[in-house]
C-alpha cells in the first residue's frame, strides 16, 4: 500500500518557501505540506485559475505567482513577489517540467527545445535568482530541485527528457560545489513513476503499468504524498549537512532500467 503522512515531522515554522511548479502533482502536494509544517508558502504557475484554488485555502500564509518561467524577467518578479509578501526566501523547490518522447531519429528539434527550455533552462534562471536573493540576505538557505529517476538511467524514447533531467542534476552539484560558502544547500530529488496526470497514460493502460511495475521492485508506482517527505527533509534544517546529493525515490527502479516500450506497442 502507498504511505500517508500525517504533515506533522518538518518543522518550517518562521520559514518563507517558494515552490515552481506548485499547482498540481507533486508540486502541489509540497507546497501544501510545507503549510501543514508552518511555513509560508509561493506557488508559481501558469495558470491564474489553479493558482487561486492553491491561495484560497492558504489564507495570509499562502500567495500565487503567475510567472511562465521560460522568461528570465517572469522568474527575477517571481522571486522579487516572494520577498515582498514574506519578507525574505528561506528555501526553494524547482518541481515545474515537461515531458515529451520519441525516437533520436525522429525527435524534432523543437521538441528538444520546449523541454530543455523548461527542465533544464528555465531551472538553471530560477535558481540562479533564488541564489542571488538569498546571498543578499545573507542567511544561507537551501533549493531542492526536482530531477527524476531518468537522470540516471537512459529509455527508448525518452532522450529528450533524460538529457534535460542529467543536466539539471548535474546543475544541481555544480551550485552546490559554488554557492556552499553562502550556506546555501542546493540538493535534488529524483522521484520514479508517480501518480501525477503527467503519467496518466501509464497509469491507465494495463500493459503499460504492467509492464512499469515490473521494472521496479516495489511493484507499484508512488503516490504524491510519498514524494513529500523527501522532498521537504532535503529544504529543512535537518538536512543540514547535506549538499550536492540526489535523493532517489524510485521503489528500486533504477536498479533495473526502463521497460522496453516494444513490449507494450
Amino acid at each position: 500500500m502507498s504511505a500517508t503522512h500525517d504533515g506533522a515531522q518538518w518543522d518550517y515554522k518562521g520559514k518563507s518557501a517558494l515552490v515552481v511548479g506548485g499547482t498540481s502533482g507533486i508540486g502541489l502536494a509540497i507546497a501544501k505540506r510545507l503549510l501543514e509544517a508552518g511555513a509560508k508558502v509561493a506557488v508559481a504557475a501558469r495558470r491564474a485559475d489553479e493558482l487561486e484554488a492553491f491561495t484560497a485555502g492558504g489564507g495570509d500564509a499562502a500567495i500565487g505567482v503567475e510567472t511562465d518561467i521560460t522568461d528570465s524577467v517572469q522568474v527575477a518578479r517571481m522571486v522579487d513577489r516572494t520577498v515582498d509578501a514574506f519578507g525574505k526566501l528561506d528555501v526553494a523547490f524547482n518541481v515545474a517540467g515537461i515531458f515529451r518522447r520519441g525516437p533520436i531519429v525522429s525527435l524534432t528539434e523543437e521538441d528538444w527545445d520546449a523541454v530543455h527550455a523548461t527542465n533544464l533552462r528555465a531551472a538553471f534562471v530560477c535558481l540562479k535568482h533564488q541564489a542571488v536573493q538569498m546571498i543578499k540576505q545573507g542567511n544561507g538557505g537551501a533549493i531542492v530541485n526536482v530531477t527524476s529517476v531518468s537522470a540516471h538511467i537512459p529509455g527508448k524514447g525518452a532522450a529528450v527528457y533524460t538529457s534535460a533531467k542529467a543536466g539539471l542534476d548535474m546543475l544541481t552539484r555544480n551550485a552546490a560545489l559554488e554557492l556552499a560558502e553562502h550556506r546555501i544547500r542546493v540538493n535534488a530529488l529524483a522521484p520514479g513513476l508517480v501518480e501525477t496526470p503527467a503519467v496518466e497514460l501509464v497509469l491507465t493502460t494495463p500493459a503499460i503499468l504492467k509492464a512499469y511495475k515490473d521494472r521496479i521492485p516495489l511493484d507499484r508506482p508512488a503516490n504524491v504524498a510519498e514524494m513529500t517527505g523527501p522532498a521537504l527533509f532535503l529544504g529543512s534544517d535537518e538536512a543540514s549537512y547535506i549538499t550536492g546529493a540526489t535523493l532517489v525515490a524510485d521503489g528500486g527502479w533504477s536498479q533495473t532500467g526502463y521497460p522496453d516500450p516494444r513490449s507494450f506497442a
